[in-house]
């Protein structure tokens, strides 16, 4: 009897063992932060439009292209890269979207951008600079991260 108490005892030990240290990891596949650009990019265009070929404009007509830039957005990430070039227009194109939040995100996010932190991308996109720091952009962030692989 004695010897399936301190079994039992052990094991309980070990299960609470494992318990903390996931939760001191942040959980199982959630504590995950990084991902490919294209990863988030992707997972990005799919919240913004659903991945659709030529979206309507958002935001009453504010938002456009693939990834609903606004104005003054693009003209954030034109004033850091001017090499950029183009027009507002050509952020309904993928391509040149994707250069601008290349651009945008080198400017308000670059750790995160050079390391793939999708979390904080996710939300300065959403947000803008200050985007990380606001409770509003959070929901943004649990809608991009349901479509990351």
């Amino acid at each position: 009897m004695r010897a399936g108490r301190r079994l039992a005892f052990l094991l309980t030990l070990a299960l609470a063992a494992v318990t903390v240290a996931i939760v001191m990891r942040g959980g199982g596949d959630d504590a995950r932060r990084t991902w490919s650009r294209t990863e988030i990019l992707d997972a990005l265009r799919e919240v913004e439009t659903g991945g659709v070929a030529d979206p309507p404009d958002g935001d009453g007509g504010l938002a456009i292209g693939p990834y609903q830039i606004h104005e003054v957005y693009w003209r954030d990430a034109i004033a850091f890269d001017p090499a950029l070039g183009g027009d507002y227009q050509d952020c309904r194109e993928a391509g040149y979207a994707e250069r601008v939040i290349d651009a945008y995100m080198r400017r308000w996010a670059p750790a995160a951008w050079a390391s793939g932190e999708a979390e904080t991308i996710a939300r300065t996109h959403n947000g803008g600079p200050q985007g990380p720091a606001r409770e509003a952009t959070r929901g943004y962030w649990l809608r991009v991260r349901r479509r990351l692989p």
